[in-house]
């Protein structure tokens, strides 16, 4: 009798971390308040996230469509965003976590470019988990750019256009050095993509939770592994072929 094909834990996991500002209406509390309360979630879950050895953590901390919310909205997300890379980005180097800012960061402020780039360049060696903040990032951008510079290479004659390979999109993606998503999480109820990490979640297995953000905790993050290590995951083959490999 054949053993059951191992369900290995994620390696790497995806969230949009949704439900902020209902978190703050449900305690008759300023949007701000939800915000905030979101960073401390981060920070518990990156822990245990090293806790469970992930190697890495994509967040969606700001879409490039939510400058269309209120703009005092936007100025206070802009300035916790600055407040946490302060704050955070030591603390992070200590525990040899590395930081990674993906999206387009020239729609900032100069000043919180500064910081982008020194909290980038002060963890860029450590050799823990690797995080993701997504911010001013959309999936359609992404791909675009990875595009654009595919047709850059065309257009001076390194490649010709048959020479494009799904393998040449993803080298020019802001993910293009670590592996897809395993597992994506979304919180707060929806059950929408929204516009996140678009080509890498090709075979990324969904979670979805009614749990608002500000109380997603190190339990509910082990309740979305275990739903993943419940699945079998076959990338186009069949559940026979799994188990042959897994035989073999």
């Amino acid at each position: 009798m054949s053993e059951e094909v191992p369900r290995p834990v994620p390696q790497h996991i995806a969230i949009i971390m949704d439900g902020n500002g209902r978190w703050a209406k449900q305690r008759h509390q300023p949007r701000l308040m939800g915000h905030r309360a979101g960073v401390k979630a981060v920070e518990d879950i990156v822990k245990h996230c090293v806790e469970r050895e992930i190697s890495v953590l994509s967040l969606f901390a700001f879409s490039s469509e939510n400058w269309r919310r209120p703009s005092k909205e936007v100025s206070l997300l802009m300035e916790l965003f600055a407040l946490a890379l302060k704050q955070q980005a030591k603390r992070l180097h200590k525990n040899n976590i590395r930081l990674r800012i993906i999206g387009e960061c020239s729609k900032f402020s100069l000043s919180l470019q500064k910081q982008i780039t020194e909290a980038e360049q002060l963890t860029e060696n450590n050799t823990g988990l690797i995080i993701n903040v997504a911010a001013n990032y959309g999936g359609r951008w992404d791909i675009t750019q990875a595009v654009q510079k595919i047709a850059e290479k065309v257009k001076s004659g390194d490649i010709l256009p048959e020479e494009i390979t799904e393998e040449s999109i993803s080298a020019g993606l802001a993910t293009s050095s670590l592996p897809d998503p395993d597992l994506y999480i979304r919180t707060g109820g929806e059950q929408r993509v929204s516009n996140f990490l678009l080509w890498q979640l090709a075979y990324t297995e969904f979670y979805f939770t009614d749990t608002l953000w500000p109380d997603f905790n190190a339990q509910e993050l082990d309740k979305s592994i275990s739903s993943f290590c419940q699945r079998e995951r076959r990338f186009g083959k069949t559940s026979e072929q799994i188990q042959e490999e897994h035989d073999a």
